[in-house]
């Protein structure tokens, strides 16, 4: 096999890759065998045409597409390692010639990793963030805590307020006929959720345990299900009853029940240093994007629109995987609110781009400042991925792959250009505001 590289505009590269007329003919025998029992020539028994036969009666091209689908992968990776290009997208791969007694040839279009020139990474000015915690933070931490201790408590002869709870049974029609998953017993409706169609939970003001009332709806336009998407509905309620939240009193047998202290002051006390905690780290984690996003738009890169192709479908697969642990796949998502593959790439364009930016950067200052990962730093990003899967250290260590090993440090690497940048970024008072108006 050979291979010549064509350097283009725009980070693009063209490889051709020339495979031996011999190797090709042998994946036209691999073909024959795979297709033989499928093809039917008067005189012979099926799957015992010679390939000769076949190639006589319908010409070698019927072996072509299998023998080129079974030859393109393995050489196209040879060629890609041959090359030493940094390849950053999938192939565009197009047959050039393809003829039987004659070598295999084809071209791979490729995206290659673009040029990166940095701009300024050291000393780049950031947001200063404030981390005070005030009264009013501790209070709504404080808040929080009582909802989350509140009982709900059946009102008898009241009317239901926002912020209720209403056991009803429904029974919604369009046009006088009922519809799929218009119909519930017993369902237990907080009122101000905002969990049913737009208009139904505030037509429930004011109702009683016992009241019947008929709520008159319109479903939204861009609704999930196209068959009630913009139609009037009417659902028939039967209020069972209506439960409202009781909390409990803010006092110091209040901080004794949910926490260990024996006074509300302390566990308040308490609250404010968990606020500040949380507020320092998140400051931290916000200082770094702050950093890296600040040096990435300093740079000057031009990213090739395949590189960015083969990013949005990576993306569109790891929100699939997301989708899986929740319990729904990719189509049942696309069916469920109206979008394709397309669409789904368009809106995680913006975020995946930013991304894309950010690891070009990382990876340039990666090499400007010759950041290296030493044994220690392995060793312990090894002991973490043990702890974390509850596995043995030597354990890990086997099953990880050379390939697998390079990513881990360039990851460490990476990470240690992001604490370059922002140990060396400066806070300025005000600039969010100051960009903000530019």
């Amino acid at each position: 096999m050979s291979v010549t590289v064509e350097n283009l505009e725009k980070s693009m590269a063209k490889l051709t890759i020339e495979v031996p007329a011999e190797t090709f003919e042998k994946a036209m025998q691999q073909a024959y065998m795979k297709q033989r029992g499928s093809i039917s020539i008067p005189g012979f028994r099926k799957g015992k045409v010679p390939q000769a036969m076949i190639e006589k009666m319908y010409g070698p091209a019927v072996f072509y597409e299998e023998a080129a689908n079974a030859v393109i992968p393995d050489a196209y990776a040879a060629a890609a390692k041959e090359s030493e290009l940094d390849i950053t997208s999938s192939p565009e791969i197009d047959v050039t010639q393809i003829e039987k007694g004659k070598s295999f040839i084809f071209t791979a279009l490729v995206a290659v990793r673009p040029e990166v020139k940095l701009g300024v990474y050291k000393g780049v000015e950031i947001p200063k963030i404030d981390v005070t915690v005030t009264d009013e933070d501790v209070e709504e931490e404080l808040k929080k805590e009582q909802n989350k201790n509140g009982r709900l408590v059946t009102i008898d002869d009241g009317e239901a307020e926002d912020g209720d709870t209403v056991t009803l049974d429904y029974a919604g029609t369009v046009d006088g006929v009922a519809f799929e998953g218009g119909t519930a017993e017993g369902y237990d409706l907080k009122l101000g959720s905002n969990t049913f169609i737009p208009g139904f939970e505030e037509q429930l003001i004011g109702v009683k345990a016992g009241d019947q009332r008929d709520v008159k709806v319109t479903f939204p336009e861009e609704y999930h299900a196209e068959d009630l998407a913009g139609k009037e509905a009417v659902f028939a309620c039967n209020i069972i009853k209506v439960s409202r939240t009781e909390l409990p009193e803010l006092d110091d047998e209040f901080a004794q029940d949910v926490s260990e202290f024996d006074t509300l002051e302390e566990y308040k006390e308490d609250l404010k240093k968990n606020i500040q905690s949380r507020k320092e780290e998140a400051a931290k984690q916000e200082r770094r994007d702050n950093a890296v996003s600040r040096a990435a738009q300093a740079a000057e890169i031009e990213i090739p629109e395949a590189m960015m192709k083969t990013r949005l479908r990576e993306a569109v697969d790891n929100f699939g995987r997301r989708l899986t642990m929740q319990g729904m796949n990719l189509e049942q998502f696309m069916q469920y609110t109206g979008s394709d593959m397309n669409m789904m790439m368009e809106q995680l364009r913006p975020q995946t781009e930013i991304q894309t930016r950010n690891e070009l950067v990382l990876s340039e200052i990666v090499k400007a400042e010759n950041i290296e990962v030493s044994d220690e730093e392995f060793e312990k990003e090894l002991e973490e991925m043990a702890k974390a899967y509850g596995m043995e250290l030597d354990k890990v260590k086997e099953i990880v792959s050379d390939e697998e090993k390079k990513v881990i440090s360039n990851d460490i690497a990476m990470r240690k250009a992001i604490d370059l940048i922002a140990d060396n970024a400066v806070e300025v008072e005000g600039l969010a505001d100051e960009k903000a108006s530019e």
